[in-house]
C-alpha cells in the first residue's frame, strides 16, 4: 500500500519536514524533488501530538531549503501553499490567514493557523509561505463536507515546528513538560458555581497520584490561572504552555485554592502515556431535581470504593444535558465528599438553600475525573 504527502526540505544536507501521518508505519520513504528526481529517506524521528515528522534525505548536500518563520503570522497575512494534491506534483495556492489558535480536536496541543488557500489531499506536510519566503506552518488538515477545498484549511504554526523538529533531530522523539494534572476548562457554570466574575484559567478536576502537582499541594478544585507570570486563558492554553517546557525545569503556578491566590514552585515531570479505563453500571436511589439515580460506589462491582455510582440518568434532565452516563462515579457534591444518596442529597437541598444557581461536582468517567455545574431547577 502506498500514501502520498508533501514537505520541504530545511537545511542542505538533507533533513526535511512533514506530516507525521504522512510517514507514520511506512516501510519505506522516497522523496522526489521538484526536479523529479527520487531519493530514499528515513524518519529521523515522528511526533503524533503535533503530527510532525522528520525525515533525512540520502544522497546530497546542496538541498534548496526554507526557512521557517521566527513567529506567528498575522490575521490577514497572504499566504501560498505549496504541495501535492492529488498526486499532481508541485502546485502553489495563494490565499490569506483567516484565524489563528484553532482547536479542531485533534490533540491537546490543538494551536492551528486556519488558511484559505486551497488545500487538497496530498498537500499535507506541504508548506505555507508568508510573502518574505518564510514558512509560516505546515499544511496539515482541512475541513471538508465535500471532499474537496472548501477554503478551510489549517496549518501548524512554525514556532511549533521549530521546536517540535529540533529534539526530534536531537534525540529522536519529544519530552514535554508535566505537572500530574487531569484539567478542564472554567465555564460560566462552573464560575458561578465557585463565585468567580471570570470564566478564566485551568480547573483541577484531579492531580495525579505522586506527581508533581499533588506533592506541591495542589489540589482536586485549585484553579491554575498562570505559569510563571503568563495567565492562562483556559486548560488547552496550560497544557500548551507546560508542554512546551522540559521535563526538570523549576515552573511557579498561581493558583486559586478555596478561593484564595496562591503560588506554588514545583518541578516539571515528564509528560507519559495516558491510560483509559470504564466502570460498571448498577442501580439505586433517585436524587430529586437533577435527573440522576445513584448508589453507593462500594456496593457496586468495579465502582470503586469512593462516592456514589450513578446508576441511571433521564434523557431530559439538566444531567443528561451535561453528560452524566450510567457508570459514572460523583466523588463530591458542593465541595464536599459524598458517600451514598443522602449525602447527595443533603448538599444538593444546602446549596438550594443558599440560593446558587447551580450545583458543582467532582465526577469520575472511566480513568478520568471532571468537574460538573449542575443547573438547580425544579424538575
Amino acid at each position: 500500500m502506498m500514501g502520498q504527502g508533501s514537505g520541504f526540505f530545511i537545511s542542505p544536507d538533507g533533513y526535511a519536514v512533514t506530516n507525521n501521518h504522512v510517514v507514520d508505519g511506512a516501510d519505506k520513504v522516497e522523496v522526489t524533488t521538484e526536479t523529479g528526481k527520487t531519493y530514499t529517506a528515513k524518519v529521523v524521528g515522528t511526533d503524533a501530538r503535533t503530527d510532525v515528522a522528520l525525515i533525512k534525505v540520502e544522497g546530497g548536500s546542496d538541498f534548496p531549503f526554507a526557512k521557517l518563520a521566527e513567529g506567528k503570522p498575522r490575521i490577514g497575512d497572504w499566504v501560498l501553499a505549496v504541495g501535492n494534491p492529488f498526486g499532481l506534483g508541485g502546485t502553489v495556492t495563494a490565499g490569506i490567514v483567516s484565524a489563528s489558535g484553532r482547536d479542531i480536536g485533534n490533540g491537546p496541543y490543538d494551536d492551528f493557523i486556519q488558511i484559505d488557500a486551497p488545500v487538497n489531499k496530498g498537500n499535507s506536510g506541504g508548506p505555507a509561505f508568508n510573502m518574505q519566503g518564510e514558512v509560516v506552518g505546515v499544511n496539515t488538515a482541512i475541513y471538508s463536507p465535500s471532499g474537496g477545498s472548501v477554503g478551510i484549511a489549517f496549518s501548524i504554526p512554525a514556532p511549533t515546528v521549530k521546536n517540535v523538529i529540533a529534539q526530534l533531530k536531537d534525540k529522536g522523539a519529544v519530552s514535554r513538560g508535566w505537572i500530574g494534572v487531569q484539567i478542564q476548562p472554567v465555564t460560566s457554570d462552573i464560575a458561578d458555581s465557585l463565585g468567580l466574575k471570570n470564566a478564566e484559567g485551568a480547573l483541577v478536576a484531579e492531580p495525579q497520584a505522586n506527581g508533581p502537582a499533588a506533592k506541591a499541594g495542589i489540589e482536586s478544585g485549585d484553579i491554575i490561572t498562570a505559569v510563571n507570570g503568563q495567565s492562562i486563558k483556559d486548560a488547552r492554553e496550560l497544557a500548551r504552555t507546560i508542554g512546551n517546557l522540559a521535563p526538570g525545569n523549576a515552573v511557579k503556578l498561581n493558583v486559586l485554592h478555596k478561593g484564595k491566590d496562591e503560588s506554588v514552585n514545583l518541578t516539571l515531570g515528564q509528560l507519559p502515556a495516558t491510560q483509559e479505563a470504564n466502570a460498571d453500571p448498577a442501580h439505586g436511589s433517585d436524587v430529586p431535581r437533577l435527573g440522576l439515580t445513584v448508589a453507593p460506589a462500594s456496593s457496586v462491582a468495579g465502582a470503586g470504593k469512593n462516592g456514589v455510582v450513578v446508576t441511571d440518568v433521564d434523557p431530559k434532565s439538566a444531567a443528561a444535558d451535561r453528560g452524566f452516563k450510567e457508570g459514572d462515579v460523583i466523588l463530591e457534591v458542593a465541595g464536599k465528599s459524598v458517600a451514598n444518596p443522602a449525602d447527595v442529597r443533603d448538599a444538593v437541598k444546602a446549596a438550594q438553600a443558599d440560593k446558587k444557581n447551580s450545583v458543582l461536582m467532582r465526577v469520575r468517567s472511566g480513568d478520568a475525573s471532571h468537574y460538573v455545574a449542575v443547573p438547580l431547577g425544579n424538575g
